[in-house]
C-alpha cells in the first residue's frame, strides 16, 4: 500500500519541489490556497486556507497521512515586520493546528523552520546552539518550533539555509530565478556582502526531505550546503557561471534599506548532523549551481 504524503503549500516554491520529486510510491497530497497548480501521477489536490481549522481536520482525519511535510508560511521578511499578527497567525497558530492533527492521526511531521531564528553574531550554528531571533519572522519560527516540541513526538524540524534552485512554478518565490530575470535584462542587482549563509539547492534538499520522512531520527536538522558565502558573493558566482559581467552585482549595505526589518549578519549554518544522519549528499556551491542548471530543462538561463 503507498505511503500517504500530505505537503502543504503545494504551490510554493519548496513545497512544488518537494512533490515533484516524490517518487511514484507515494500517494501525494498538497494544501495549497490556489487551484490546482501541479499535476502529476498520484497527486490530489486541496484547494483551501489552511486557517480554515475545519478544512485541515476534515481532510488529515479523513486521509490519516503517513508523513505531513509542513512548507507553508509568511516567508517574506519584510511582510512579516509590517504585519506581526497576520504572521503570527499563518506562521504559528496554524503550524501548530498541524502538530495537533498530526499527533491525533498518528502522521510524522516535518516542518520547516529557518537559519533567521539565530541572531547571527558567529555562524557556524549548530542544532543545539539556542536560537535568538532578530525579527517577527523568525520569532514566529521559534514559537512555532517550541510548540511543535511540547505537541508532537514524531516530528522533524528542518532548518535550512538560503534555498537556490528554480521554481516548478514561476510564481515561486526563487532568490535565483528573480536573480536570473534582472541578470538576463542587464540590470543591476545589490546584495550585501554583511549577510552570511550556507545555500543549499533546492533539488537536494528536496531529496533530503523525502529521505526524512522514511527515518526514525527525531528532532532538529540543519540541512544546508557545505559553504559559507555572502549574498554578494553568491551572486557574483552565480552570474558568472552563467556568462553575465560580474559588474551586474553590486555590493549593499543592508541597513540602509528603508522599511527592511533586522537580518542576522552570520546565519550560516553546520550540517554535520545531517552528514551523519542522510545518505543524500550535501553538496558545496559550486555543485550545487551545477546541478540546478543540469535540470533547467526548456528554460531559458
Amino acid at each position: 500500500m503507498a505511503r500517504t504524503l500530505l505537503v502543504t503549500g503545494g504551490g510554493g516554491f519548496l513545497g512544488a519541489n518537494i512533490i515533484m520529486h516524490a517518487d511514484s510510491g507515494y500517494a501525494l497530497h498538497a494544501i495549497d490556497q490556489s487551484p490546482a497548480a501541479l499535476e502529476r501521477e498520484n497527486l490530489t489536490w486541496h484547494a483551501f486556507d489552511l486557517q480554515d481549522r475545519k478544512a485541515l481536520q476534515d481532510l488529515m482525519l479523513a486521509l490519516k497521512p503517513d508523513v505531513v511535510v509542513h512548507t507553508a508560511a509568511l516567508s517574506d521578511i519584510d511582510y512579516c515586520e509590517a504585519n506581526p499578527h497576520e504572521a503570527e497567525a499563518v506562521n504559528v497558530a496554524s503550524t501548530l493546528h498541524v502538530a495537533e492533527l498530526c499527533r491525533r492521526t498518528g502522521a510524522r511531521l516535518i516542518f520547516f523552520s529557518s537559519d533567521s531564528v539565530f541572531d547571527g553574531r558567529k555562524g557556524g550554528y549548530r542544532e543545539t546552539d539556542a536560537p535568538e531571533p532578530l525579527n517577527q519572522y523568525a520569532r514566529t519560527k521559534v514559537k512555532a518550533e517550541k510548540g511543535i516540541l511540547e505537541i508532537l513526538a514524531n516530528h522533524v524540524i528542518v532548518r535550512p539555509s538560503l534555498i537556490m534552485g528554480l521554481p516548478v512554478l514561476e510564481s515561486g518565490n526563487s532568490f535565483l530565478w528573480r536573480l536570473i530575470q534582472s541578470l538576463r535584462s542587464g540590470a543591476r542587482s545589490a546584495f550585501p556582502d554583511t549577510e552570511i549563509r550556507s545555500p543549499v539547492d533546492v533539488i537536494t534538499l528536496s531529496h533530503a526531505t523525502l529521505e526524512i520522512a522514511l527515518l526514525s531520527f527525531t528532532g532538529i536538522l540543519h540541512v544546508c550546503g557545505n559553504d559559507r558565502l555572502s549574498r554578494y558573493d553568491m551572486a557574483r558566482r552565480i552570474a558568472h557561471a552563467l556568462g553575465h559581467p560580474a559588474e551586474l552585482i553590486v555590493d549593499t549595505e543592508p541597513q540602509v534599506a528603508r522599511g527592511r526589518a533586522r537580518r542576522p549578519a552570520d546565519a550560516s549554518l553546520d550540517n554535520t548532523r545531517a552528514k551523519g544522519i542522510l545518505t543524500t549528499p550535501m553538496k558545496d556551491f559550486g555543485e550545487a549551481l551545477r546541478l540546478i542548471i543540469e535540470n533547467k530543462g526548456n528554460r531559458e538561463l
